[in-house]
């Protein structure tokens, strides 16, 4: 049965050879992008268009048409696309409309070769956009899989070809129009089965009532075949066992990050389709229970009765589709977590990973820090890793705030303030454990003295640059210090004068925690840490502050600039992380030490062994 897609919804392709088919109310241009697994495309090499319709596994049409046959083999692409765009335009000049919105909604069919249906989707939403990626074909864990994407472009096709990164966009979209304006008119057909050359003049012509075709040159078919034509495809076969580490990169690091962050876009995607296609069948059962009590004759016998109970059963099966195809994709995103969950290095391990028992002080630093973990409500099991790259391009503020949390509302302020604390102290802790020794420093602000217990474990283990900054007197110490470094290195940085900075000058990383913010700041250490927020990132100064907003309620909308600079995290559960790329918002999970566990001091020590030696421990 053909799957109906909804905007987001993906689902598994049982053929690698295959047939797209675009059927719109009026002429439109077929072409498709080949990008990695960013979906970025490389040049205009990698784009398949009426002017150069054929690349290695694909083929499109020559010519605008109301429909049109797209021909895919997925085993000829090359090893290094993993995704395949399928994109519409409308052709400029001619007498059609100028916005997909003036005409009927475009329908993009997957199909086998021999017209199977595979997957359908109606491009609904369209208004001023002129062109649009209808579908998307992505390599996930070594098999193909088809996603309804549906994002249109009011700027047009050089817009789109922008966006997936192609340099001089509006060149290439000008020629593919002028290709289209000179070019014949024709469809593509399906590809011929892949058989060794040597067979291929064997290949039977059709028979009456259909079959496969021959392809071979007229004057060279034999009068009759000798050998049956070798089936087009396997059987499905199984999805592939998941493994760690399977996406593109130079480096196991490197794969493990854009795994996770394949994982994050997936599990969005599929929730967003499994919400929008629950909407869509709440709105067509009201539709039609309207249309139900609209009708006098619906009041006359059973006929009312009939029809509501029809259109509930309509929504039911409509609701248990989404719900198959969701509970599908959550059992293979569940598989591949298991599977990458233990396998992840330091830097993106949990706390309770076995890894961190033969934790070394690294050589170099990674690509990306866990954060904590994220999840959404239609599987709260299934725990995505927060990565942040680095270096961080933004400070990080732990909100020890009451906030909407249900978590929150069950404790007291005492109690919220010291897990606010403790989540501070492990995101220091993990950023000091995956640099190397002298590349990363941290230096705290408690000006009240209020988290010396939480801090004690940094202080014992010397891996601290000072001891806490505690008053107003340390406070505006430890800011101008870090100010005066920031303003050198950014004078340098801007000059290209990097070799005459001062001699002894530390151009290591450095964190500044600062605890119980606003109590010890007055105006000018508050202008002062405005300026780090701000400017430090870019020279390698960080922030990580633990602070209730409402605790400087008193400075009004001057610091609103300052929380908008930094990543909120909560120390509870908490739906606050907003995706602005498909709307959900997430529940964020701070880390914690294991209750009972000895990872903190053993993580410390290592680094503070490492410090003494004067060098990084061999990773």
């Amino acid at each position: 049965m053909t799957a109906e897609l909804v905007r987001g919804q993906n689902h598994p392709l049982p053929h690698t050879r295959l047939e797209i088919r675009v059927s719109a109310g009026h002429p439109v241009v077929a072409a498709v992008t080949l990008g990695d697994d960013r979906g970025r495309i490389p040049g205009a090499e990698a784009v398949a268009h009426p002017g150069s319709a054929a690349l290695p596994g694909v083929e499109v049409p020559r010519q605008a048409a109301v429909r049109h046959r797209l021909a895919v083999d997925l085993e000829a692409i090359r090893d290094t696309v993993h995704r395949v765009s399928v994109l519409l335009a409308l052709p400029v000049g001619g007498d059609g409309p100028v916005r997909f919105g003036a005409g009927a909604a475009p329908v993009v069919t997957v199909t086998a070769p021999d017209g199977t249906g595979i997957a359908d989707y109606t491009i609904t939403g369209l208004d001023r956009e002129s062109a649009v990626v209808a579908l998307e074909l992505y390599r996930r864990q070594g098999a193909w899989k088809v996603r309804a994407v549906g994002q249109g472009y009011e700027g047009g096709l050089a817009a789109l070809l922008a966006d997936q990164g192609l340099t001089r966009p509006a060149e290439l979209a000008g020629g593919i129009m002028e290709a289209v304006a000179r070019g014949l008119s024709r469809s593509v057909a399906a590809p011929p089965p892949r058989v060794p050359d040597a067979d291929r003049a064997r290949q039977p012509a059709p028979a009456a009532g259909g079959g496969p075709i021959d392809y071979t040159h007229p004057s060279r078919r034999p009068a009759a075949p000798e050998t049956p034509p070798p089936p087009q495809d396997p059987a499905p076969a199984a999805a592939p066992a998941p493994v760690a580490g399977d996406a593109s990169g130079w480096s196991m690091d490197e794969r493990l990050y854009n795994q996770v962050w394949g994982m994050f876009e997936d599990l969005a995607r599929t929730t967003a389709a499994y919400r929008s296609a629950c909407q869509f069948a709440e709105s067509r059962l009201d539709q039609e229970l309207d249309r139900v009590l609209s009708d006098p004759r619906s009041r006359i016998g059973g006929a009312g009765d009939a029809a509501r109970a029809a259109a509930k059963a309509k929504h039911d099966e409509l609701t248990a589709r989404a719900q198959e195809a969701l509970d599908r994709d959550l059992a293979q995103l569940t598989a591949e977590s298991e599977v990458v969950e233990p396998a992840l290095p330091a830097a993106y391990a949990r706390w309770d990973s076995p890894v961190w028992q033969g934790y070394r002080v690294p050589t170099e630093a990674p690509m990306a820090v866990r954060l904590g973990d994220l999840h959404l409500p239609e599987r709260t099991g299934l725990r995505i890793p927060f990565l942040a790259r680095l270096p961080l391009a933004r400070g990080l503020w732990v909100d020890s705030g009451r906030g909407h949390s249900e978590a929150a509302a069950l404790l007291d302020t005492s109690e919220l303030r010291g897990l606010a604390l403790d989540a501070a102290v492990a995101h220091a802790v993990r950023l000091l454990a995956v640099h190397p020794v002298h590349r990363f420093h941290v230096q705290v602000i408690d000006a009240a003295g209020a988290g010396a217990s939480a801090f004690a474990p940094l202080v014992e283990a010397g891996v601290l640059q000072a001891p806490p900054a505690a008053g107003a007197a340390g406070v505006s110490a430890v800011l101008k210090g870090l100010t005066e470094r920031v303003d050198l290195l950014q004078m340098a940085l801007r000059g290209g004068a990097s070799d005459d900075l001062p001699p002894g000058l530390d151009t290591a990383e450095h964190l500044l925690i600062v605890h119980d913010f606003p109590h010890g700041f007055d105006d000018r250490a508050v202008t002062r840490l405005r300026y780090l927020a701000d400017e430090g990132p870019a020279v390698g100064t960080h922030l990580l502050i633990v602070a209730d907003r409402a605790d400087a309620a008193a400075y009004g909308p001057v610091l609103d600039p300052l929380w908008r600079s930094l990543t909120r995290l909560t120390p509870v559960p908490d739906d606050h992380l907003a995706d602005p790329w498909v709307g959900h918002a997430w529940t964020y999970e701070p880390p914690a030490f294991p209750v009972g566990s000895g990872v903190l001091r053993q993580v410390l020590a290592q680094i503070a062994e490492a410090r003494r030696q004067g060098r990084p421990s061999p990773s």
